[in-house]
């Protein structure tokens, strides 16, 4: 598989957390869709709503969903949290709890909510000893829903979503997830995470375009959240354009107020299909197998290891630092060598693929230390 990537022979690309590199397959697709619409504009738009569909079905299985039906594809994250966030009808005094360390898109939405008088309480990572009971322990009876991601963006803490959502479920608090930083790495199953939400965009693990995302929504919560965003496509007859009245669909296509994003569409079908030939089992087995070694490197190295170690809360995001150098110039140092990665969570974040090479890795680690020393000689 790994010649479905052409990267750069200089690169070792590290930073799938962020902004993934697509497969070739995936520029593929866009380059066939751009040059059969500049040639014969919307004549294919029946095999464009064909892909559309296969879109819609692989992102089903991604998910472990029983059905398309409860599916919508949304711009981003934020828009897909946001659907919640305003969409559930909320009284002052209510409460939402999340986590102190969650990326903007899964926190901006429910702190926007104090205007309404609800109150966003926050776990703080740093303190906690058992994220899900810890979370539970700051709900009460004015919570209304629980509201994280399962992997965290900084450190790649993984939570516990079958325990987190049985622990909820059985005081009656439905649970919305942020799934960007697991989907694509990690084997989901809705049968085995019974989340009530689930919100994802295709630009990281999943390997696809920016402006593209998944938003599923179980059946008896998505009938309760109130729609503000209208138009033809979220109706329930979108192609009866004459028509005077209408009725918001009854599935989540009511998610989905105007023109999908084609485009998007097609690259991120085409990045799922590789997904899915490779299986979601081998690719965590493989993504593991290159947390484990890049562990065990820093360890040799004696760089501070800031991500967890316990397999079951590991990801596919590994964040260390190296003690005595500013994280920040220790990054510039890396980019300037050819190594992609993010300043994350207190250090430098590492987000390997299932494809990435072992020796990239090595070389990786190698090169932080030649920079850290050469950061620490500079500024002793």
């Amino acid at each position: 598989m790994r010649s479905e990537f052409a990267l750069a022979p200089d690169l070792v690309y590290l930073n799938h957390a962020a902004v993934a590199p697509w497969p070739r397959r995936t520029r593929a697709a866009v380059v066939r869709f751009a040059r059969e619409n500049a040639r014969q504009g919307a004549c294919a738009y029946p095999q464009w709503l064909a892909t559309e569909t296969r879109l819609r079905e692989r992102l089903a299985r991604l998910l472990g969903a029983p059905d398309t039906e409860d599916l919508a594809l949304t711009k981003n994250t934020s828009e897909a949290l946001s659907l919640v966030a305003r969409g559930l009808a909320w009284w002052p005094g209510d409460n939402v709890v999340g986590i102190a360390q969650e990326f903007p898109s899964n926190r901006i939405p429910w702190q926007a909510l104090a205007g309404l008088g609800v109150q966003w309480r926050a776990l703080d990572l740093d303190t906690a000893t058992d994220p899900e009971a810890d979370l539970l322990a700051l709900c009460d009876a004015r919570t209304r829903l629980v509201a994280v991601s399962w992997v965290q963006y900084g450190r790649g803490l993984r939570l516990d979503l079958t325990r987190l959502a049985n622990l909820c479920h059985a005081r009656g608090i439905p649970v919305c997830v942020d799934a960007i930083q697991g989907l694509g790495a990690l084997p989901f199953d809705l049968a085995r995470m019974p989340v009530d939400c689930v919100a994802a965009d295709g630009h990281k693990w999943l390997l696809g375009p920016e402006g593209v995302a998944v938003f599923y929504c179980r059946p008896e919560l998505r009938d309760r959240l109130a729609l503000h965003q209208f138009g033809w496509r979220m109706v329930a007859a979108p192609g009866d354009y004459e028509r005077a009245d209408w009725t918001p669909a009854a599935n989540a296509r009511r998610f989905e107020c105007g023109s999908p994003n084609m485009l998007g569409i097609h690259a991120l079908e085409a990045s799922l299909s590789l997904l899915e030939e490779v299986g979601s089992a081998a690719i965590a087995a493989a993504i593991a197998e290159r947390v484990a070694y890049l562990t065990e490197r820093i360890d040799a190295h004696g760089f501070e290891l800031l991500s967890p170690r316990a397999p079951a809360r590991q990801s596919g995001i590994l964040t260390f630092r190296v003690p005595g150098v500013p994280v920040m110039a220790l990054h510039q140092s890396l980019t300037a060598a050819g190594v992609v990665c993010a300043p994350r969570g207190g250090g430098l974040r590492f987000s390997p693929h299932f494809y990435t090479p072992i020796e990239h890795l090595e070389r990786a680690v190698r090169l932080t230390a030649a920079c850290a020393h050469t950061l620490t000689a500079a500024h002793p």
